[in-house]
């Protein structure tokens, strides 16, 4: 894992944490508005380093890294947490860690439901397939990634990306990501704003977003109509950046 940092180091932290076969520059956006007021801290997943080839453990590996970091350079403090899709997963993980304080967390998106065995096994296809094909620049799969996936400023990154990593990354990824959350109750000073679409699987994200709030009353849930899953910050990051803002001042 690379972890980047932007902006005045006195400030209270802000960490983001991208999604899967996502490049952590889908925060650039993001860390342009926030370091001005914030130290802003976006890590680089692994598996999904661009200069290197990494290994992917477990999505708790992941979390266990990132809170490490905090504790060691940051004194264990974060102003706000925000993860997209399988980043979401990650930074509900890391709110877990009862050596960190965290004020705030944004769960984008984040899939905190398991999937049937069948479901992931379709869907670590269909992404070896992309990869596959990303690999060779392949002009379709290049299109339907700059319509439904990423915005064609982010394609250079993504392939750097695709580039390194490995096909049992992609497994391995998927199997962590859909297994079982085991929800909690955090801290009930940490407020939680949990986003969400309306289109394709974002009803699981919603379903999460909604048992994530039995047990924790301070959440905010967020709901975008006619959105697909990660659409909103990919395609709309300055309508995500004040939405958040939005939130953070309420």
């Amino acid at each position: 894992m690379v972890f980047h940092t932007f902006g005045d180091i006195a400030n209270k932290s802000i960490v983001l944490v991208h999604g899967m076969l996502t490049p952590w520059q889908i925060w650039e956006g993001a860390v342009e508005v926030f370091s001005k007021d914030y130290f802003v801290i976006v890590p680089e997943l692994d598996a999904h380093t661009e200069e290197e080839k990494s290994t992917f453990v477990s999505i708790e590996k992941e979390a266990e890294t990132i809170a490490d970091y905090i504790l060691n350079n940051r004194d264990g403090k974060i102003f706000m947490l925000a993860g997209l899709s399988m980043g979401g997963r990650i930074s509900a993980t890391v709110a877990k860690d009862k050596r960190l304080s965290i004020e705030n967390i944004v769960l984008d998106g984040a899939p905190l439901l398991p999937l049937p065995k069948l479901a992931v096994a379709v869907m670590k296809k269909s992404y070896i397939s992309i990869i596959r094909k990303s690999k060779i620049r392949d002009k379709n799969t290049i299109e339907n990634c700059k319509r439904n996936f990423l915005p064609e400023k982010y394609l250079e990154s993504f392939f750097k990306v695709a580039d390194n990593m490995e096909e049992d990354s992609i497994g391995i990824i998927l199997e962590s990501v859909f297994e079982k959350f085991d929800f909690t109750e955090y801290d009930e000073k940490m407020h939680i704003l949990c986003m969400h679409g309306t289109k394709r699987n974002e009803s699981l994200s919603k379903k999460g977003a909604y048992k994530l709030k039995e047990l924790n009353t301070q959440t905010q849930i967020n709901s975008y109509e006619g959105y697909a899953h990660a659409q909103l910050l990919c395609y709309e990051e300055q309508k995500w950046i004040k939405e958040v803002k939005k939130w953070l001042k309420a």
